[in-house]
Order: structure tokens, then sequence, then C-alpha cells
């Protein structure tokens, strides 16, 4: 008998997904388990698997569109089977009325034809374009219109109303007439999410940044004897994995940075819960978080490390795994960069960069008070902190705490 895919719920209180792509097509053999969709919530995007082997019959829902939590997304079964479909649901009012009958829309409601067919993005993809509906024949489940099909409209025929970018271009004397027009790049849900939090965390906390740097001398040689070891566990020993445990050192020992603003007061975190920046390219980045970090040893951080980012760049990650984090690293040092600013998670009180590994020439003193100049592998630490919370003597015995946490790393 033929089975059902059915939408998934991926979190609480999440009712509406987006499907993003089908990794398979009609017709395409399937093993039970293996990655038929990618769907996306406004916090992630996961490969969502097969619920049987066999052949994929039937796509019912396109790219694009958006879906219900219970929805039935495609069947699986064998060539030639039977598709027995769930009970219908009650037939809309637009169902009801037939086409020629159907009033006109008015210019109160030309862009929001019925509620209940029109997700979020697509009104707001609408509203910005000054796009009317009724124009659009919808691709989705009961005729919805998809931001495929909003998309694939706003190409053929354009905006109705200049969009800022174009506004922009032809406000610019240097740009010859006859020029190609500004190129509309789709947002992703995470994306959005991410610009929306990052805008609304800058309102919220008033950003302060404390810079310090750290000789990474003996994590390099502790990483040098350990990391085959390492191996054979199947753990790649990552530079990350050190920096987790340094933070983790630093928030038992300063509990308020491992709190968060209420009007009631600072509530301090019971549990050391660290978020770690992971890059999923021009997508943007999703932190997924290191739960009880402080009782890990450090080759539980680094086993933690592989698997969450290697599950978040693959679309694997489950929303529990990116909600409840008390604090955040974001690596960007990965890329080059020597020192950053970054923006505070809400409602944490701070987040911690570090920066590229550098060996620079330093002034190191012995236990005679010695000076000499020596070649040591130097990072940059940015720390940035919820001046609500912490004031620059508390920021700086944290961020110190962390730096020597990594100096002296005991081999």
């Amino acid at each position: 008998m033929a089975k059902q895919l059915i939408a998934p719920r991926m979190g609480e209180g999440v009712e509406e997904l987006t499907l993003v792509k089908w990794l398979k097509k009609e017709g395409d053999k399937i093993k039970e388990l293996e990655p038929i969709v990618e769907l996306e919530t406004d916090k992630v995007a996961t490969e969502i698997p097969s619920p049987a082997s066999g052949t994929i019959l039937k796509l019912i829902a396109v790219e694009g569109s958006q879906v219900k939590v219970g929805d039935v997304l495609a069947w699986i079964g064998e060539p030639g089977e039977e598709l027995i479909a769930p009970a219908p649901k009650a037939p809309s009012k637009i169902k009801e009325t037939p086409q020629e009958l159907a009033p006109a829309a008015s210019a109160e409601n030309k862009t929001n034809p019925d509620d209940g067919f029109i997700s979020p993005i697509v009104k707001k993809i609408a509203e910005e374009n000054k796009v009317d509906l009724t124009k659009i024949k919808g691709t989705g489940l009961d005729g919805r219109i998809t931001k495929s099909d909003i998309l694939a409209f706003l190409e053929k025929h354009g905006p109705s109303a200049p969009s800022a970018e174009t506004q922009l271009s032809d406000s610019i004397d240097t740009v010859p007439t006859g020029s190609v027009s500004p190129q509309m790049i789709p947002i992703s849900n995470i994306r959005r999410t991410i610009a929306e939090r990052m805008v609304e965390s800058l309102r919220t906390s008033p950003h302060v940044l404390s810079v310090m740097e750290a000789d990474l001398s003996h994590v390099i040689t502790h990483r040098a004897h350990n990391k085959p070891l390492y191996e054979q566990d199947g753990v790649n020993l990552t530079l990350t994995a050190y920096f987790i445990a340094a933070i983790a050192v630093g928030l038992k020992k300063n509990p308020l940075v491992n709190s968060s603003w209420t009007e009631g007061g600072m509530q301090i975190h019971p549990e050391i819960n660290i978020g770690m920046a992971v890059s999923l390219g021009s997508e943007g980045l999703i932190v997924p978080v290191i739960r009880n970090t402080d009782t890990l040893s450090l080759l539980g951080i680094a086993r933690q490390v592989n698997d969450l980012a290697s599950r978040a760049r693959a679309k694997k990650l489950q929303p529990s795994e990116v909600k409840g984090g008390t604090f955040s690293l974001t690596n960007h040092g990965q890329g080059g960069s020597l020192f950053a600013f970054p923006i505070i998670t809400q409602p944490q009180v701070g987040i911690l960069g570090t920066g590229l590994m550098q060996k620079r020439a330093v002034v190191v003193t012995d236990d005679q008070s010695n000076d000499s100049i020596a070649i040591r592998p130097m990072i940059y630490l940015s720390f940035v902190f919820d001046h609500r919370v912490l004031d620059g003597e508390g920021a700086d015995s944290f961020l110190g705490d962390v730096k020597k946490a990594l100096e002296n790393w005991i081999n």
C-alpha cells in the first residue's frame, strides 16, 4: 500500500513550513530514511527522510510553496499502485464559486484574495511590489499562490511600482539609460529571520566591544600531541573546541556573563549552553547549541563541535538544537578576519569572536623578569557585551579568564 510523506512538526508552535526543494523527482527509486525533501522554518532548514522504500509516485507540493504541518507532500509505493487520498477538506469559498460568477476583487483586497491561501511571505512580496494577486494563477495546494508563482510573475511582468532598489538606481546620474535593471534575489526564511533578529538585538542592547589577544602556544602544542589520539575515536580536534572549553571556564568564574537582562533583575542561568555559529555560505549562518558545556571534557566538546557543524551544513539539525543558548561563539577567523564586532544573540549578555591565528613577534618575560622577542601563535579575542548588565571591569574579568585558560592550557 502506498505511503504518504507528511509534513512533520519541526518545533513547538511551528505550524507552517516552506518547501525549499525536492531532492528526488517523480518516478525515482528511494530507500527508507533517504533524504527526499528540504523543508525550512524561520530557524532551520532540514532534509526530511522518506518514510518508506519504493518509487516516488506523486509529488503534491511544489518548491517554494508554504505547507502546513500534517499536509501530504508526496506518495511513495510501487508503480501502478492506487493512491488512496485522505478525506477531503471542506471546500473553500473560492472553490465553491464558479470563476465566471465570482465577484470582481475590490481595490482593498486585490493583494489579499483569500487569507487562507496566501502565505505571509507571498503577501509581503506582493505588497512590496504592488502586485495584484488576482492576476496570478497559483500552482500550490488547492490553487494556493506560492513564492515561486509570484517570483515567476515578477520576473515576467516586473513590479507594478518602482522598487527601492530601482528608485535608488534611477537617482544616480552615472547610470546610463537602458542599463540592466537591478536583480531581485529572493530572501529565505532563515536569512529574513537573521536580519530581523540582528536589527532587534542592536535596538535592545547597548553593544560594547572589548578586545584582548592570547598566546596559543600551549593550545597548539596540546593539539599536536592529541589530534592523532582523537582521530582514533573518529573526532577532529579543532581550535573551536578549545575556544568553547575556555569560554565555559570564563562563564563559570563570571556567572553574570551567563545571564539575561529582565525588568525584574539579571537572571543567572543554571546551565552553561554555548551556541556555536556555523556558516551556511550565502544562506547566512546558524547557531547550534552545545548544552551543559562545563560538564564536558575536551573530547566531548570536540565530538559535539564535529557533529553539530556537519549536520548544520547538511541541513539535518532539529529546531530544538538551535534553542536555549546562554552565550555564543563566532569563529570569524576561519575566513581570515583578525577581529570583529559580532552582534549579541538575544536574550544573551555577550558573544565572543575569535580571529585568525597568526604567528607574530611579541615581547615575552621569563621568570627572572628578562624580556626578549619571540615568535608566538597569537589570536585576537573580541568580546561584545550588553552594557546594561556588564561594565568594563566585569567584561575584562571574563575575557581575562578566557585568555588565561587558553594560555595556561595543561599539556
